[in-house]
């Protein structure tokens, strides 16, 4: 009985893996682009309208760093679903909860008036640290966050941050961790209007398409053409996942990185490079030279 529920809960990610061939000349170029990279590097890309897929380490897995908000976003909608917050729900900002790193809510006076689409806003666009914990815990934490992931089909992608049971292995990941095909078909699924309902994923886009860190992979995809992203980046890994809505039809990928020897934080770290030089890659394959 337990087999035939895991399989049922997996068939969502499984079918969709099932419906896809495989683009082995692109894999080949993959493959080429990152050779001689200095850490573990897993990719994952596929053309929505033709259904071919290619990558690497597809199903390995991977930190997510800041990528882990994009479960937490669906935390707050499946909480927002169920009529238990509210997308304009009025809050207050204490600092007490004010946490470092990226964001601008850090900045914030105490009791100061806000409201949730703030938060989930601040989350996404600026990647906003001192929000994003606020978000997991008003999600009901990374253990109902994971519980929903889980109802979705999703076994790798998990929040492990201020989670019971998974303090071992946030050691190993930290906030959260993924794999590319996992984290990919996740955009994808949000793009079709199948993560809560066709309202939350459409608001949940619209989130991802105002994103304020553009200079990696967004940098080499035209700024007139819509993409919806979200990126991550601690000391030992640079990662980001993009679905692009290309004039010849969509196209979702998820770079991750791993175990890099390069942990500079400047423009020229190397696995940001490498995130710069495969978005390059899939656009010129992908669209037509004519719209370059």
């Amino acid at each position: 009985m337990k087999q035939i529920l895991i399989a049922l809960l997996l068939f969502p990610v499984l079918a969709f893996a099932q419906q896809i061939k495989t683009d082995h000349k692109l894999e080949k170029e993959l493959n080429t682009l990152i050779s001689g990279f200095k850490g573990t590097v897993g990719i994952y890309t596929m053309n929505l309208k033709t259904g071919k897929q290619a990558g690497i380490y597809t199903d390995s897995i991977f930190p997510t760093a800041s990528i882990v908000k994009v479960p937490i976003l669906i935390g707050l909608f499946d909480k927002i679903e169920k009529g238990e917050l509210s997308y304009h729900q009025p809050l207050m900002y204490r600092d007490s909860i004010k946490y470092g790193g990226s964001g601008i809510m850090q900045f914030f006076k105490d009791s100061s008036a806000t409201e949730l689409s703030v938060l989930a806003n601040l989350m996404m666009t600026y990647s906003d640290n001192t929000t994003s914990l606020w978000n997991q815990r008003l999600a009901g934490g990374g253990a109902r966050i994971n519980e929903v992931l889980e109802q979705y089909g999703f076994k790798d992608t998990r929040v492990n941050s201020r989670t019971k049971g998974r303090e071992a292995i946030w050691k190993i990941y930290g906030w959260g961790q993924t794999t590319p095909r996992e984290m990919a078909t996740l955009l994808v699924k949000i793009r079709k209007g199948e993560i809560i309902s066709k309202a939350a994923s459409e608001r949940m886009y619209r989130l991802m398409t105002k994103g304020y860190y553009d200079e990696n992979a967004l940098a080499q995809i035209p700024p007139y053409v819509q993409a919806a992203a979200k990126s991550g980046a601690v000391n030992e890994s640079r990662s980001e996942v993009v679905l692009v809505n290309a004039p010849h039809g969509d196209y979702v990928f998820y770079v991750g990185t791993k175990n890099i020897k390069d942990q500079s934080w400047t423009p020229d770290n190397e696995a940001e490079q490498l995130i710069r030089k495969v978005s390059a890659l899939l656009w010129k394959y992908y669209e037509p030279a004519g719209l370059r």
